[in-house]
């Protein structure tokens, strides 16, 4: 049993595949993946390294400690940190929002806002 075994919990079912109809829906967001014949270290698909992702983010898992299903540790944590920085999971964010109202509907009149309470310093001023 590997150490991220540990961070699951047993009463829920943790997501460790994308579904076929999720990655068409998100897919075409990703940057260009690299050919297959480039040269350099063997190409690990887009696919596998966000399902290595969605495994961290599930379990709590240490990039070092991701199960070797998933490709590298450091490739899905390098891709990871590529993606934020181009916008790629708020954009996926958008898509799956999109695809979500299209099927159920989301109520987007219906908002909350949450705050806090607390005396002023010096009750107010004087």
């Amino acid at each position: 049993m590997s150490s991220c075994n540990r961070h699951k919990n047993n009463n829920k079912h943790t997501i460790t595949k994308i579904p076929d109809e999720l990655w068409d829906g998100v897919s075409a967001i990703l940057p260009d993946e690299k050919p297959n014949k480039a040269i350099g270290r063997p190409i690990v698909p887009f696919r596998k390294v966000m399902e290595g992702i969605v495994y961290i983010l599930r379990t709590g898992c240490q990039w070092k400690m991701l199960p070797k299903g998933y490709g590298s540790g450091s490739t899905c944590h390098r891709r990871f940190q590529q993606w934020i920085k181009a916008g790629v999971f708020k954009k996926m964010w958008i898509r799956l929002l999109d695809l979500y109202d299209h099927e159920k509907g989301i109520k987007w009149t219906w908002q909350s806002l949450d705050s806090i309470s607390i005396k002023s310093p010096f009750w107010g001023g004087r």
